[in-house]
């Protein structure tokens, strides 16, 4: 059982009504652990996880929530041009690296079956354009890979780019 729990959590995003369901990949145990815990044990957001420490967000979404979170994978942060991320992770850009962070996070907890065409009102203030055509997800430019690993403050969906903001 161990096993096939971890083999869920290694997926972040808002999703299709009716997302095929060799895409989504749910767990089927209560949630026991924060956002931040999920993250952490998945072993594909060790950047993600780290950024979260550097942007001071760890005891946001460890906090009540409900939280919604598009996570980027590790391949999606080593998308960004050379030098973003180390420059974004100094700490005289704490603020820009929050800023960007919670650009992924909406309030409120919604499950890939609760996913249609809308735009989401994001932490951060803006929106995110999310998109549901032909039983696929994106976000602005990110294509959703994972949906519903489940925290016990919220859900992540899994992206293969990082979102950033205007």
């Amino acid at each position: 059982m161990k096993n096939k729990i971890k083999r869920f959590l290694p997926a972040i995003a808002l999703l299709v009504t009716a997302i095929c369901s060799s895409c989504a990949q749910t767990t089927s145990t209560p949630a026991s652990k924060d956002i931040v815990a999920v993250a952490s044990g998945a072993g594909n957001f060790t950047t993600l996880v780290t950024a979260i420490k550097a942007a001071g967000l760890v005891e946001t979404l460890q906090g009540p929530g409900p939280f919604t979170v598009f996570a980027p994978t590790d391949a999606a942060f080593a998308k960004l041009p050379p030098g973003t991320l180390d420059d974004l992770l100094k700490p005289e850009n704490k603020a820009k690296l929050a800023g960007i962070l919670t650009f992924h996070v909406v309030p409120g907890k919604v499950m890939a079956a609760d996913v249609k065409t809308m735009m989401a009102k994001t932490a951060n203030g803006q929106e995110l354009d999310i998109k549901a055509t032909d039983g696929a997800v994106t976000v602005n430019n990110a294509k959703v890979t994972k949906t519903d690993i489940a925290a016990k403050n919220g859900v992540i969906h899994v992206i293969d780019t990082v979102l950033l903001p205007n």
